[in-house]
């Protein structure tokens, strides 16, 4: 999972990108500079083309164009591989446009010349939501219950593997009480009438 650029871009006519920050090491470092202009250009295409308080993703190949342009013509665009998760990538952008919204004021970059705002935020962003796993709260918690239900069904495997059964285990618990262990029995029975042997 990758994210290669995120930009803050102006919808006009001819939309402006105001600032960008873009992470190419996995292109050749003579091919950085073409690509970056390909991603800008894109971009900014795709924001003038997109309706406001829409959003869009785009595939081109194994990349995915990602936009969302707010009513007050102010557009997000983020370009990913295939695996990011699009709902962290809606959730960036969101609040990317916000806090450059609450930073910079509408005066500025409204008339503001493409690339010339100085906003370094832009390139923490793209850093921080590199593993969309640590920056997204939503898709942590979702990984670390994956994680957990994957021990749990390692630990019940583990258990029937030694030869164990849950009937033996309730016997001999100390734990359960009489109405439990009659309860389980109860319950056992009941099923088990309805199993297709």
């Amino acid at each position: 999972m990758k994210l290669y650029a995120l930009s803050v871009v102006r919808k006009d006519i001819k939309s402006k990108a105001l600032v960008s920050a873009y992470d190419l090491q996995s292109f050749g470092y003579f091919q950085r500079s073409s690509v970056k202009e390909f991603m800008q250009f894109t971009g900014q295409i795709l924001v003038e083309r997109t309706r406001t308080n829409e959003r869009a993703s785009v595939k081109e190949n194994e990349y995915i164009c990602h936009v969302f342009v707010r009513s007050d013509s102010l557009g997000g665009v983020i370009i990913s591989d295939n695996e990011y998760p699009q709902r962290v990538v809606f959730t960036l952008l969101n609040k990317v446009l916000e806090d450059f919204s609450q930073k910079i004021s509408p005066s500025v970059w409204k008339t503001a010349e493409p690339n010339t705002i100085v906003w370094p935020e832009c390139e923490k962003y793209l850093q921080d939501y590199q593993n969309p796993r640590e920056a997204d709260a939503m898709t942590k918690v979702q990984a670390e219950l994956d994680e957990t239900k994957i021990v749990l069904h390692n630990t019940i495997e583990a258990v029937l593997e030694r030869g164990e059964k849950l009937d033996d285990l309730v016997e001999k618990s100390e734990g359960l009480t009489m109405q439990s262990k009659a309860f389980y029995k109860t319950a056992k029975k009941t099923n088990s009438c309805c199993s297709i042997q």
